[in-house]
């Protein structure tokens, strides 16, 4: 998902790169070996690359999370965010690196059920805090505290939103290209869609109640989806038909 704005400063190379933003792409390519996109964009603020290269060391190193925990709550995070660029990004990290099983990375692209209980339970925990900006229900932090969380570990989850917000807007905003290296594991925000066709003439969203071939059902509890009719085609772009739009419950 892109902000309509897109931002006008160029990417900025180790090449190119001059004073302290020469400093922080050089402290970036310690860290994972290559300018990502997202750096090259982010260092137009030496500060705002900085801030993030430091919060996602510590947070890899100091939250207390395992491998596979910090890739679900980065997942998570960027999911809820619909940050085509992040999501691609850590699903190849949980691929190749953090061992993370593919189909709790895929359920989690996907937005269904993680079967294990209790990645599951830190999955929800994050989205709720992302949701509901950080005012979860006794009921959501107790259901997160019986899963073998800690409050310690409420406050790590709460440093991972704060490192992820940062690189989720700054592509928003920036419009980033994918690397090629996550190209494979693409993703598109599927909500994106549903928010462009609302805004469309000739869009018709479906509103009516549940029933057999009225495009309207619930793939799990408490989340439902409406389809929204597309026109075929528009400035020259070929779109589906329709896409199913899902539409969550209100925060309690």
């Amino acid at each position: 998902m892109n902000a309509e704005y897109k931002m006008k400063s160029a990417a900025i190379t180790q090449e190119t790169a001059e004073g302290r933003a020469a400093e922080v792409l050089d402290k970036a390519k310690k860290q994972v070996g290559f300018i990502p996109n997202m750096y090259a964009n982010m260092v137009n603020s030496p500060g705002l690359l900085e801030t993030y290269l430091d919060g996602y060391a510590l947070f890899r190193k100091e939250s207390g999370f395992s491998t596979q925990e910090q890739e679900v709550i980065f997942l998570a995070i960027s999911r809820v965010n619909g940050c085509d660029y992040c999501v691609a990004a850590h699903s190849f990290i949980a691929d190749a690196k953090s061992g993370l099983a593919a189909e709790i990375t895929d359920a989690i692209r996907g937005g269904h059920p993680i079967q294990d209980g209790k990645l599951a339970a830190l999955a929800d925990f994050t989205t709720i805090m992302v949701r509901k900006r950080g005012l979860p229900a006794k009921a959501d932090v107790e259901a997160f505290l019986d899963a073998g969380y800690t409050e310690r570990h409420i406050l790590e989850v709460i440093l991972g939103i704060s490192v992820k917000t940062i690189s989720n807007y700054s592509n928003h905003i920036f419009h980033t290209e994918v690397d090629e290296v996550f190209a494979d594991r693409a993703w598109t925000d599927s909500h994106a869609a549903c928010r462009f066709a609302a805004r469309t003439s000739g869009v018709r969203a479906s509103t009516r109640p549940p029933s057999r071939g009225a495009g309207y059902f619930a793939s799990r509890p408490g989340v439902v989806h409406h389809v929204i009719t597309l026109p075929a085609r528009r400035s020259g772009m070929t779109r589906p038909s329709s896409t199913s739009c899902p539409r969550l419950p209100p925060s309690r």
